[in-house]
């Protein structure tokens, strides 16, 4: 489950309980919907706190978005992700190509 709105120049979508091989196709055609035409939006915030899983389908939308991000000159940030969510992405390396926030406000100010 995942809520999209726009702020300024970011897209903030919070996720909510797994995000996997089930929900990350109809994630991904969200937000490519969300990004196309609105060249504005340079940066991607996803909210994390109630997240609860996240496997390499997930990971594979969110690098494939970031390189769309990154094409734009903006930049990535994930905000509050629990402790085992938070662990996946730096086992994955995301943290050296996106920022980490404790709080949405925090990755609003991020930006």
């Amino acid at each position: 489950m995942y809520c999209s709105e726009i702020v300024g120049q970011a897209l903030v979508i919070t996720l909510e309980g797994e995000f996997d091989l089930h929900t990350a196709p109809p994630f991904k055609e969200h937000i490519d919907t969300q990004l196309h035409g609105k060249p504005e939006i340079i940066n991607l915030i996803f909210i994390m706190s109630k997240l609860t899983f996240i496997d390499s389908s997930g990971l594979g939308v969110i690098l494939g978005r970031y390189r769309i991000i990154q094409e734009r000159g903006g930049q990535l940030i994930f905000a509050a992700p629990s402790p085992q969510v938070k662990r996946i992405l730096e086992l994955s390396g995301m943290q050296k190509i996106s920022k980490f926030s404790n709080s949405a406000r925090e990755a609003l100010e991020l930006i």
